[in-house]
C-alpha cells in the first residue's frame, strides 16, 4: 500500500494540471462502468473508499439491471480496488484527464465472483502452483467507420470508390492506404505509448475500412487483457475525437470479413523457459496437452468467445472464423494454429473469438482449456494440413441460444468461473437474447408486405 500510495502521489507531482480521473469497473458484458473523481477524491478511491452496487459488474449491453437476479441479490454495494499499475493520461480527452482500471470486492473483502479481473488473476495463481506462467498477447481487427449513418441506419465506410460504394477489396496490408490514415494511426499510435501499451504493428486488414492493431506478448496475463481493454478504449477515444467511429463489432457488414481477438499464448517454467519448446517445430507434449485442453472446453466456452447475437454472423466457411474445434501447424483455417517461429517462439494461437469479446473472459476461458489438458495430459487428433473447412464437419454452437444452453449447464464452465458467475452471466445473455426476440427487422417487413 505505501508503494501505492508513493506511486499516485508520484504521478500527480508530475501531472498537476489533471483534475478529472476516470475510474474504470469492466463489467462481464463488456461495458466499461465507473464515475468520473475530482483530483480531492482520488486518494480516497486508492484506499479502497469508493463504492458501487455490485450490479455494476452485470449490467446487459445496453446498461440494464439483469432483472431476473437485481432484486434477489439484494442490490447491495460492493468496494473498488484501483489498480496503480493501469492508472495513465487520456491524451484524447477535451481536458486533462486520467484513467484507472477497477476491481470490485464484496462488503467482507473477498473477491466479486463477477469480476473478471480476478476471475482471470486466479487462473493465472493456478498456474503458478505448477510453476507455470502464461505469456499471452492479443490481435484486435476493428472497423474504422464515418461518423454518421446512410438512410437504411447502415454505418458508412471510410474506404470507399469512386462512386461511394463499399470496395470489393480493403487493399490488405497495403502501405498508400495506411498512409491515407496516416494522422489518425499516429494519434492511436502516440495514445498507446502515453498509456504504456505496447503496439507491436497496425495492419491494413481485409475488408474495406477494417484495420488491426496488435499488442506485444506479456508474461502478465491481467496485464495482457487490461491492455486489450485499455486499447480498445484508446481506439475509440481518438477515433471519436477526429471525427470517425471504430467498432468492435464481430460481423458489422455481413458480406465482408468479421472483426476478430487472435490470442497468443505460451508457457514459461520457473527459469523463464518455454516450456512448449523441445528445439523443433513440433514443440512438446504439453503444447499438445494444452491444446487438447482448449478443443475440449471450446463449445463450453463458445458463449464467451461470442458473446452476442452479431457474433455469430462471423462463423461462415472460408471466413477464416472457425467452426470445430481442430488444429495445425501454421494453418489459418484451423481454430488453434501453431505459428511457424523460431522453437523459443512455440505457441498456440487461439482464433476463434471475436473482437467483441470480453478480454479477460476470453483470456481466462483459454487458460482454463489449457490447464484442463495438461492436468488431464489430454491428447488431441492429429494436426491438419490444408483446408480444415472440408475436412472437419462443423460443431461448435453456431447460433446465440445454443451457446447460452451449453455454457449454462456446462460443468467446465462452473469449475472454472463459479457457480454465481456461470448463473448470473446466463441469465444477462438470456435478457438479451429475449429482447432481440421482441424486435421485429425492416427485412422481415419488406418480406412480408
Amino acid at each position: 500500500m505505501v508503494d501505492t500510495v508513493q506511486r499516485l502521489q508520484a504521478f500527480l507531482d508530475a501531472n498537476p494540471e489533471v483534475d478529472i480521473f476516470e475510474v474504470i469497473l469492466p463489467d462481464i458484458a463488456g461495458g466499461m462502468r465507473g464515475k468520473w473523481v475530482t483530483r480531492d477524491k482520488i486518494h480516497s478511491v486508492f484506499k479502497g473508499e469508493l463504492k458501487l452496487p455490485v450490479s455494476s459488474l452485470a449490467f446487459d449491453v445496453w446498461g440494464r439491471d439483469v432483472a431476473a437476479w437485481i432484486f434477489d441479490s439484494g442490490d447491495g454495494d460492493g468496494y473498488c480496488e484501483a489498480d496503480i499499475d493501469t492508472l495513465v493520461l487520456v491524451p484524447w480527452a477535451s481536458r486533462p484527464t486520467a484513467q484507472v482500471l477497477l476491481s470490485m470486492r464484496e462488503a467482507d473483502g473477498k473477491p466479486s465472483p463477477l469480476d473478471s479481473r480476478f476471475l482471470l488473476q486466479s487462473l493465472v495463481d493456478r498456474f503458478a502452483a505448477l510453476g507455470l506462467t502464461p505469456v499471452m498477447a492479443t490481435e484486435m481487427e476493428f472497423y474504422l467507420l464515418e461518423d454518421k449513418q446512410d438512410e437504411l441506419g447502415r454505418p458508412v465506410h471510410t474506404q470507399t470508390d469512386r462512386v461511394g460504394g463499399a470496395l470489393g477489396s480493403g487493399q490488405t496490408y497495403c502501405m498508400d492506404t495506411m498512409a491515407e490514415m496516416s494522422e489518425l494511426m499516429h494519434a492511436i499510435r502516440d495514445a498507446s505509448v502515453v498509456q504504456n501499451l505496447p503496439v507491436d504493428t497496425l495492419i491494413k486488414e481485409a475488408a474495406p475500412s477494417q484495420y488491426e492493431i496488435n499488442l506485444y506478448h506479456s508474461d502478465n496475463a491481467l496485464q495482457a487483457a487490461d491492455q486489450a481493454v485499455m486499447l480498445q478504449h484508446a481506439i475509440k477515444g481518438v477515433t471519436r475525437q477526429q471525427g470517425m467511429r471504430a467498432t468492435f463489432m464481430a460481423k458489422p457488414f455481413g458480406d465482408l470479413a468479421g472483426n476478430g481477438m487472435h490470442v497468443h499464448c505460451s508457457l514459461l517454467d520457473q527459469n523463464g523457459l518455454n516450456v512448449f519448446d523441445d528445439g523443433s517445430a513440433m514443440g512438446t507434449a504439453l503444447l499438445r496437452q494444452a491444446i487438447a485442453g482448449c478443443m475440449a472446453s471450446m463449445a463450453d466456452s463458445m458463449l464467451l468467445f461470442a458473446p452476442n447475437m452479431n457474433s455469430y454472423r462471423r462463423f461462415q466457411r472460408g471466413s477464416h472464423a472457425p467452426l470445430a474445434p481442430c488444429w495445425g501447424y501454421e494453418n489459418r483455417t484451423v481454430a488453434l494454429r501453431v505459428p511457424a517461429d523460431a522453437p523459443a517462439a512455440t505457441r498456440i494461437e487461439h482464433r476463434l473469438a471475436g473482437a467483441d469479446a470480453h478480454p479477460h473472459l476470453v483470456l481466462t476461458a483459454i487458460l482454463a482449456g489449457m490447464l484442463q489438458g495438461i492436468e488431464q495430459q489430454m491428447e488431441p487428433p492429429a494436426p491438419l494440413d490444408g483446408n480444415a473447412y472440408e475436412q472437419v464437419p462443423a460443431s461448435l454452437p453456431r447460433y446465440w441460444p445454443d451457446a447460452l444452453e451449453r455454457f449454462s449447464s456446462s460443468d467446465f464452465i462452473r469449475d472454472t468461473f463459479g457457480a454465481e458467475f456461470q448463473r448470473v452471466y446466463s441469465l444477462l445473455k438470456q435478457q438479451e437474447l429475449d429482447e432481440f426476440d421482441r424486435q421485429v427487422t425492416p427485412m422481415e417487413y419488406d418480406a412480408s408486405f
